[in-house]
């Protein structure tokens, strides 16, 4: 039987969405947060269907992770990650160079049986200047046979500035080599990847890869968490996929974090007028 979804509006501040009436998930979208940490729409808590919450918002270690959001590191000197900035050759600082995504309307906001579309325009700011201006559709539905729910997030950024935006990370500017860093992030409950000596909680990824150490930096379509909560002892597997093809992945695991680069040991270039596109697909299956 198909859970039905449903939608509340807190209007000026967040979306939730419940399936049957068990809360799924929240996206904040106008959030109240400090500067310093980039504020920008994020999804908190994003629960499993057997009602686990599989997200970290604010953590003591990095207060600007938000749960799940699309953020970038640095669009030609402004932080949209969030935290101090890496920049050589004096490394991390905290700098005054951090910039906002506004939400500024909704195109769609609607569910039908178990499947939800939100759709909603953002932009991208530093000080006064507009940098991208952001159509974002967020696609979630739900599959009670797999027991599992799935986000597709898909997003044009539109180059608004009227110069070439340079997007670069810590590792393509020539400073970390590793920390590549940048676009979708998913910071994760902290007990999902603590394997206690269980090898069935292991992070892999498409090609045979196993582990934090084979699946770092790869480039591969999809990347998987098998993971397990305390408490309810529930298991779970947080599938990130990359829908147009190979990416090189960020992950950690002492910290579960995991991001989907839009670019990994050369910075990218967006010239005026033209777009940075974002396909991405979430999967999240409770196992019996």
């Amino acid at each position: 039987m198909k859970k039905s979804l449903r939608l509340h509006h807190e209007n000026g501040r967040a979306v939730s969405l419940f399936a049957g009436k068990s809360l799924l998930c929240r996206y904040v979208y106008a959030p109240a947060l400090d500067l310093k940490e980039s504020p920008k729409p994020y999804f908190h808590p994003v629960n499993s269907l057997a009602g686990d919450t599989l997200t970290n918002f604010r953590p003591n270690d990095h207060p600007w992770h938000h749960g799940l959001c699309f953020t970038l590191n640095n669009v030609s000197g402004a932080n949209f990650w969030g935290g101090p900035t890496c920049q050589q050759p004096d490394g991390y600082k905290w700098r005054d160079d951090h910039g906002v995504q506004q939400h500024t309307a909704w195109s769609k906001l609607k569910t039908v049986g178990n499947i939800a579309t939100l759709e909603h325009t953002l932009e991208w700011r530093r000080l006064d200047e507009v940098l991208f201006r952001e159509t974002r559709t967020l696609v979630i539905t739900v599959n009670t046979a797999a027991n599992s729910w799935s986000l597709h997030w898909r997003a044009r950024l539109t180059n608004t500035s009227g110069r070439a935006l340079s997007l670069g990370n810590p590792h393509s500017h020539g400073g970390l080599a590793g920390s590549h860093y940048t676009g979708l992030e998913f910071r994760g409950a902290r007990e999902l990847l603590d394997d206690h000596l269980d090898p069935t909680i292991k992070i892999i990824a498409e090609g045979g890869l196993d582990g934090v150490a084979a699946v770092h930096g790869a480039a591969a379509r999809w990347m998987e968490w098998h993971g397990q909560l305390d408490e309810s002892l529930h298991r779970v597997i947080i599938r990130f996929e990359n829908n147009p093809g190979p990416l090189h992945w960020f992950v950690r695991r002492n910290y579960p974090l995991a991001a989907l680069p839009v670019q990994f040991d050369r910075n990218l270039e967006i010239a005026p007028g033209t777009d940075l596109n974002i396909d991405h697909t979430l999967t999240f299956t409770s196992l019996p």
